[in-house]
């Protein structure tokens, strides 16, 4: 296919629906690209040459529904949009695998940047790398302060029980994935059992919540938080923790893990701990044991790629080395727990 019509995207299809269900929105021929950068549901931008907006998918050829549910993610953008969260605005959701192959769904185009490096926050400079970063807090808190009865999200997921069956889950994709010696990941995991915190009042959570999945305008402001494949109601200091742990400096040369904490002027986790404390009211001092959780199950999903790799089932550059930060992310785990 041409670059303008992207593999997965028919066009004429995807056309025909909007003028059936949202007629006037398109206004001329409709062009597509894909998105770079998912990490899992595949993103399109689509234009009319005038208008611009975003259609996400499951990836090529995925029949588990239920690890992308197109559904659950319009329902929570949909929800949220009325609140101050940022989200894109929703337009439709397609629950007919006939139009595109899957479901989708499509919501406003926002223009913004993702910054993925320390490299592309360079330009910024430091005092306008440190308000991105603290207003990412902000937005967060504002993110647990939507209360989920009110926006239609009660029956969104189960909180009772919730970093339990996180542990349990993650202790699965671990034996799953065994291939090799990690020494100390059954120790963190076990250490978490032991030391599981009680929650707090559940809200809705991200799931995945971070520097680069949000856009950023140019006022540096957060236009849109993405990605919401991972949210749930659950316990909020999860997204608090997997934040503070892509907070801490990991400078490994030619890492393909990318990070921002390494820019000038980004603040330091106890910051943004104080931060969030200090806006959400929420007690905090559990949060090592969430960031401790985030290093695990980091180290989980690495280790799921080094031995997918191994088996000759990765295709692209820099899976080679992702086996080597996994022992990284193991004692970083073990020592957040031990220091908190």
């Amino acid at each position: 296919m041409s670059p303008d019509h992207p593999p997965g995207l028919d066009l004429d299809r995807l056309r025909g629906l909007l003028d059936t269900e949202r007629p006037g929105l398109v206004n001329g021929p409709l062009t597509g690209r894909l998105i770079e950068g998912g990490r899992s549901n595949l993103t399109y931008a689509v234009s009319d040459g005038t208008d611009r907006w975003v259609v996400r998918r499951p990836p090529l050829g995925h029949v588990l529904a239920t690890a992308h549910d197109m559904k659950r993610e319009h329902r929570v953008i949909s929800a949220l949009h009325p609140t101050a969260v940022p989200v894109p605005r929703p337009v439709l959701l397609c629950e007919d695998d006939s139009v595109l192959g899957a479901p989708f769904y499509v919501m406003d185009f926002v223009e913004g940047t993702p910054y993925r490096t320390a490299e592309q926050l360079d330009p910024l400079g430091p005092q306008r790398t440190r308000e991105a970063i603290l207003g990412l807090v902000d937005t967060l808190v504002e993110l647990h302060a939507v209360d989920p009865g009110e926006v239609g999200l009660a029956d969104f997921g189960r909180p009772e029980g919730f970093l339990d069956r996180q542990l349990r889950r993650w202790g699965k994709q671990l034996d799953a994935s065994r291939n090799r010696e990690l020494p100390g990941i059954d120790e963190l995991h076990a250490a978490l059992g032991r030391e599981l915190p009680a929650s707090p009042a559940p809200t809705v959570i991200h799931g995945d919540y971070r520097l680069d999945n949000v856009l950023l305008g140019d006022d540096d402001r957060i236009a849109a938080i993405l990605d919401w494949e991972m949210s749930t109601l659950g316990d909020p200091l999860t997204d608090v923790g997997l934040l503070v742990m892509y907070s801490v400096p990991l400078r490994l040369p030619d890492s393909p893990i990318s990070t921002t904490a390494t820019a000038a002027g980004h603040p330091d986790p106890a910051e943004l701990i104080h931060r969030y404390a200090a806006r959400s009211g929420r007690d905090v001092t559990a949060v090592p044991w969430y960031t401790a959780f985030a290093w695990f199950k980091l180290a989980v999903i690495l280790e799921g790629i080094h031995y997918r790799y191994t088996l000759g089932q990765t295709v692209g550059a820099g899976f080679d080395r992702i086996g080597e930060l996994v022992p990284v992310f193991i004692e970083h785990g073990l020592t957040t727990l031990q220091e908190g």
